[in-house]
């Protein structure tokens, strides 16, 4: 984490969270109006996990992430190109990956991004294979696996978080705990209350935060990927937060209760903490 955490950083951290929301709403309507087909998994909710550890990560230094197939946010918050990832979910060839590659599957390793992933878990080796790489090239890159509680559950995970141990990786794996597996309760399907005490059982220092709390995620997250940097090991990150919209445009959403949704848009939405606070600490009116 480099740099004074002064008003223009917090200023940058709620821009790109609000970038985030912006592209979600708008990528909602285009849904909607059945210009983009398939399917899409909004990240609207969860902006404060996306903007708040990539804003550590520097494409200069190599930084690289593996998303889901909620991954819109983290690539915007890598700097994407909006334009270009809206004309991928639109199919157009003026897209990222040429229209081929829809919501699910954006990739741009010009900013470190190595790719969306429709299978639950399917981008935790590839993080995995970029860390590894930045270690065979002697360079100080660090490699970002995002995943949500769902993948938590996933052999993959344990076979790759082994091998990072095992062989000094430097890759931060980051649960991003939204509460839910597509439709069934996490509760449901996970043993133990913490999902970061299983990397601890491969000697993994871990942590569990506030992921909707931006500040927390950035000041957290800052400290351990400079860590990451210079000691060369894996670390895990058990983000807290959920998500606004169901698992999948269209989805109906009868696992969850409208008290229980109502309380995280209203007392827990990221961007409006994060702004009432700025708002009270004077950085803008």
């Amino acid at each position: 984490m480099s740099g004074e955490f002064n008003s223009d950083k917090k200023l940058s951290l709620f821009k790109k969270m609000l970038l985030i929301r912006e592209f979600e709403n708008g990528a909602l309507d285009l849904y909607s109006k059945n210009l983009i087909k398939g399917s899409i998994h909004l990240y609207i909710g969860q902006e404060a996990a996306a903007a708040g550890i990539c804003s550590n990560l520097s494409v200069d230094k190599g930084d690289t992430i593996t998303t889901t197939h909620r991954g819109h946010g983290h690539i915007i918050a890598m700097g994407g190109d909006i334009r270009k990832m809206m004309a991928e979910l639109l199919g157009k060839k003026t897209g990222l990956c040429r229209g081929r590659g829809g919501s699910m599957h954006i990739a741009d390793t010009k900013i470190g991004v190595y790719g969306a992933n429709g299978i639950v878990g399917a981008g935790i080796p590839i993080a995995a294979g970029t860390a590894f790489a930045s270690n065979y090239m002697e360079k100080d890159s660090v490699s970002v696996a995002f995943f949500g509680d769902g993948a938590s559950n996933q052999g993959v995970l344990y076979e790759t978080i082994n091998m990072a141990g095992a062989w000094h990786l430097p890759v931060l794996f980051v649960c991003e705990n939204n509460q839910y597996a597509q439709t069934t309760p996490s509760k449901n399907t996970t043993a133990g209350e913490d999902l970061k005490s299983r990397a601890e059982s491969f000697c993994i220092d871990s942590v569990k935060i506030n992921g909707n709390d931006v500040e927390e995620v950035f000041n957290t997250s800052g400290k351990i990927i400079d860590e990451i940097r210079e000691k060369r090991k894996p670390y895990f990150i058990e983000a807290i937060t959920y998500r606004f919209k169901g698992h999948w445009q269209g989805d109906p959403e009868v696992y969850r209760s409208k008290n229980e949704l109502s309380d995280w848009m209203e007392n827990r939405c990221p961007i409006k903490l994060y702004k009432d606070k700025l708002i009270k600490m004077g950085v803008f009116s």
